[in-house]
């Protein structure tokens, strides 16, 4: 049997459920759920028997943003008024009760769970994602074609020279130029 990987995989935005507390405000179809999302993130990052840790949800991104400080109130913060698209999430924003649900239920439990399986045995922590082809009118880029693959440290999480080394590797595997830190620098 071999060793599994020093690796943390987080795949944040890999979730397409609207809970139960959040059903009776949210307005999205199922089809703006999946486009706000990371659509194939579960499929592409599916490693969990590689990896000595891997995280994911079955939440929506759309209804809670792991991807964000829990105290972040923007329009795209942890519990978003509107889609990447600009479409509102919700007929009326849910009361305070039900938000403090939502981060009860889903993002406080994903990162205890991150900080639980923080380890010894863990040396790198990896963000998953997707990303749309051409950038939605809220994000980076509104418009511009967005490159097959983004390698991002947040500008320092990591060594530059990891980076760039792991950017010839995919480069090399691909054949497709690696941006790094553009479109997306790192999230929370």
């Amino acid at each position: 049997m071999s060793a599994r990987l020093p690796v943390l995989l987080s795949g944040p935005h890999a979730g397409l459920e609207v809970p139960e507390e959040a059903g009776p405000y949210c307005v999205l179809t199922p089809e703006e759920i999946a486009e706000d999302g990371d659509e194939g993130a579960r499929e592409i990052y599916d490693l969990e028997t590689e990896v000595e840790a891997f995280v994911t949800t079955g939440v929506a991104r759309a209804i809670v943003d792991l991807n964000r400080a829990e105290d972040d109130r923007r329009p795209d913060g942890v519990v978003k008024t509107h889609t990447v698209f600009n479409v509102p999430v919700y007929d009326r924003f849910p009361p305070d009760e039900v938000i403090e649900s939502l981060l009860e239920r889903y993002y406080r439990p994903y990162h205890a769970r991150l900080r639980d399986l923080a380890s010894e045995d863990v040396r790198l922590g990896v963000d998953c994602h997707t990303m749309l082809a051409v950038g939605p009118p809220i994000g980076p880029g509104p418009g511009e074609e967005r490159p097959a693959v983004c390698l991002s440290n947040a500008n320092g999480t990591c060594p530059d020279d990891w980076l760039r080394t792991f950017a010839r590797a995919l480069e090399g595997t691909f054949g497709k130029p690696v941006a790094l830190n553009e479109p997306f620098k790192g999230g929370y």
